[in-house]
């Protein structure tokens, strides 16, 4: 399952906000019905996981982690314990809650953006200024992971 894309979107007052049409229908093509938000590890957004996708990456953390020791139950606790299931209502809405909205500097105004087979979720503002932080050097970047393989 791929996401391609990126949508402007604006929450109401009660923190809803519409799924892009576009991702709704990918979603649906692949039989999903429930995603799974989570604050990013690493940047300032919210990132959906389809649910199958989700469980397969708590398979594959749970192998790699001890359940009888300390520092990796600590590991499965955090990650796990801020997820949440969203479901989409009749109109194609969720809703993002205002403690995760805080956490990642939500207003109104955001941005959706497909990541391969996850869906991140900016402020809008937050967003482009990340945006124009790494333009400059994304050939680079790009170049520099793959030059094992563009011999």
């Amino acid at each position: 399952m791929r996401f391609f894309g990126d949508f402007p979107a604006k929450t109401d007052a009660k923190g809803r906000v519409f799924l892009p049409a576009a991702y709704r229908k990918v979603l649906a093509a692949n039989g999903e019905e429930k995603l799974v938000m989570r604050r990013d590890l690493h940047q300032a957004c919210l990132v959906l996981y389809p649910e199958s996708l989700w469980n397969q990456m708590l398979d594959a953390l749970r192998a790699k982690l001890n359940r009888w020791n300390r520092e990796h139950q600590d590991i499965i606790r955090g990650f796990v314990a801020d997820s949440e299931i969203v479901e989409l209502d009749g109109n194609g809405r969720f809703l993002i809650n205002k403690r995760k909205m805080n956490e990642v500097g939500i207003n109104q105004e955001v941005r959706f953006l497909a990541v391969d087979d996850t869906i991140e979720v900016w402020d809008k503002d937050v967003f482009e200024q990340h945006l124009q932080s790494q333009k400059d050097s994304l050939g680079e970047r790009i170049q520099e992971a793959m030059s094992d393989i563009m011999a």
